[in-house]
């Protein structure tokens, strides 16, 4: 990462400068740390990071959702600043992500809005919980499929036993995505790798437990006809096929909004996250259009 220019566009800096509010809740025994912004009390989004990221993959796009709304940013467990387990699952971060919702300043249904891994979490809450929440939106999951970060520790080429850098500058020089991606804002991507270790004894290593490649599996990734709205934004260059995304939209039913981030890889928050924010506002806005006229008297 030595050669990447960090200079860093206005909203970038704006956003990163926005007041943050941080915390923990006890959820089945663990801590689990947030990150929130915008008004407390008021109707909110908790976003949910992929597979071996935390929730400082957020500090750029939040704020610019939190101009009317709560928004809040997980660390799940084995994740960032949250505590480990012995055992993890998607059932068990589905239910952290509703946990910290209220106590984080989100007054009423949330909407999960999750990424990669995270979307998986958050269909499985649309399976289990969806009457108690606002909507859901997955950007590039593949839901049933397991994800790459989980394909390349399971084919052993990646997030193997925590490695311990020298320095922190070696262990940036380290830092790629899964899968590869070759397109990023620059300020982003450094931003995202600063944030991604903590100096332990010896050196410096990444911020999750790589026991959670193990995680459980769920029968909810299979579901149809999930319990609350659904939106779907795919990467143009993303991981999910034409296929993938056929049956996807077979299970979400005929009321799901599928939208295409051009120019976008999987990590869309990395690379496209201008688009991303109008997307994710434009779901919002059509989804309080539809709260509004629904409480109109007849």
């Amino acid at each position: 990462m030595s050669n990447v220019q960090t200079e860093a566009p206005r909203w970038f800096t704006t956003a990163l400068a926005s007041p943050v509010d941080t915390g923990r809740v006890d959820v089945a025994g663990a801590q689990v740390h947030y990150r929130a912004w915008g008004p407390s009390g008021s109707p909110g989004i908790v976003l949910v990071h992929g597979g071996a990221a935390h929730s400082r993959w957020w500090d750029h796009v939040a704020p610019m959702l939190a101009t009317d709304r709560r928004v809040v940013a997980l660390d799940l467990t084995g994740h960032g600043d949250s505590d480990r387990r012995a055992e993890y699952g998607l059932e068990q971060w589905a239910e952290e992500a509703l946990a910290v919702a209220k106590p984080a300043g989100i007054s009423g249904a949330p909407v999960f809005v999750g990424h990669s891994m995270g979307g998986m979490v958050s269909y499985v809450a649309a399976q289990l919980f969806g009457e108690d929440l606002a909507g859901v939106a997955l950007i590039d999951s593949p839901v049933l499929a397991h994800t790459p970060e989980e394909e390349e520790a399971r084919k052993q080429r990646a997030f193997g036993p925590k490695k311990v850098y020298p320095s922190r500058a070696e262990a940036l020089e380290r830092f790629r995505f899964v899968p590869p991606q070759d397109t990023a804002v620059p300020a982003v991507l450094r931003h995202v790798a600063e944030n991604s270790m903590e100096e332990v004894d010896g050196g410096w290593a990444w911020k999750f437990d790589s026991a959670f490649f193990a995680r459980h599996g769920s029968d909810h990734l299979g579901g149809s006809d999930p319990r609350c709205r659904i939106a779907y934004f795919r990467a143009e260059n993303g991981i999910v096929t034409d296929a993938m995304m056929d049956g996807m939209r077979r299970r979400f039913g005929p009321t799901a909004v599928v939208v295409e981030i051009p120019d976008a890889g999987h990590h869309v928050m990395i690379d496209q996250p201008l688009a991303l924010v109008v997307g994710i506002r434009t779901v919002l806005a059509s989804w309080d259009v539809e709260d509004s006229v629904a409480g109109m008297p007849g």
